[in-house]
């Protein structure tokens, strides 16, 4: 296996709108750099909590461009490039190798269900050979809860002997601890992660390296505790404080809450903002959720300085 571009705490940034519903440049540059700040080993931009599928292509790069010209460093971002035409996720993954990303995250094909590993593999291996490009480094994004369509252990073990120095991790959004440790036991130097900082220390235990999780947007020091010290005696008491926190977030839905979470706790009202089809949170729930986190004594660390685009 090739040497891994990432490892730790990973965060899917959540994307900012502006009142008129347009991808808030100015304010991702900033949430982006505060991620870094806080301990962030990477940036899986451009995911399911980034909103992404709710964006065209073409935001997308602009978006990372954005980033690029900012001086966000190119070899920490992980850019969603799942589509479901193959020559969009094309057109994505080649914009990322163009700006040295250190690898990109991708969906498979998700709109038509019930398909075979033959026909997922023919679309990951179209989309790799059109890029044609020796530094491109691919992560699987299987997140059947959403996709419906997934990667098979079997399709897996396929593209790792087919591009070994190209596909070499995978995120693991099934929810599923069991798929997880299949993947960890049977891929050994395959860069696995789970999906919620929630299997974060039994991954850890079985040889993943780290996880990519959207609580990472309002809780990465909490989460990267766990990752440094998952060794050592304290290890069982952090992983328990991160996941009861986690709890909290999920009782909401998830993207409209971590966004009420960065507006209250950064004094940014802006950033509650969702893109149809998700809605923002009602004031109830709104109301409900600071009060839940303030039983927990949550704190969002210093204060991110609002910036329009």
């Amino acid at each position: 296996m090739p040497s891994q571009p990432f490892s730790g705490v990973l965060v899917p940034v959540l994307t900012p709108f502006t009142p008129n519903g347009e991808p808030d440049a100015g304010r991702f540059v900033s949430f982006c750099r505060w991620l870094l700040d806080q301990g962030a080993g990477g940036l899986a931009i451009f995911g399911t909590t980034s909103e992404a599928n709710s964006m065209s292509p073409a935001e997308r790069m602009e978006l990372l461009d954005r980033l690029i010209e900012a001086g966000i460093p190119a070899e920490k971002l992980m850019p969603g490039t799942g589509a479901c035409a193959m020559t969009d996720a094309t057109t994505l993954v080649r914009h990322a190798v163009g700006h040295g990303c250190g690898g990109v995250l991708m969906l498979p094909p998700f709109y038509y269900k019930g398909v075979s590993d033959d026909g997922i593999f023919a679309f990951i291996s179209s989309v790799i050979d059109r890029v044609g490009s020796p530094t491109l480094r691919l992560f699987l994004y299987h997140i059947p809860p959403m996709a419906v369509v997934e990667f098979s252990l079997d399709l897996v073990g396929r593209l790792i002997t087919a591009y070994p120095e190209t596909v070499v991790g995978l995120k693991d959004s099934s929810g599923d601890w069991s798929n997880t440790a299949a993947l960890l036991e049977r891929f050994p130097g395959f860069a696995v992660f789970p999906g919620s900082e929630v299997f974060l220390l039994d991954g850890l235990r079985k040889g993943a390296v780290g996880c990519i999780t959207a609580s990472g947007n309002v809780n990465v020091p909490g989460i990267k505790t766990v990752y440094d010290n998952w060794r050592g005696p304290q290890a069982e008491a952090l992983q328990a404080e991160i996941t009861t926190l986690r709890k909290a977030l999920q009782a909401y839905p998830m993207v409209p809450a971590l966004k009420r979470i960065v507006a209250h706790y950064h004094n940014d009202p802006n950033w509650a903002a969702v893109r149809p089809p998700l809605v923002p949170l009602d004031p109830a729930q709104s109301a409900a959720l600071i009060a839940d986190l303030g039983k927990l004594g949550f704190t969002l660390g210093e204060r991110l300085q609002a910036k329009a685009a």
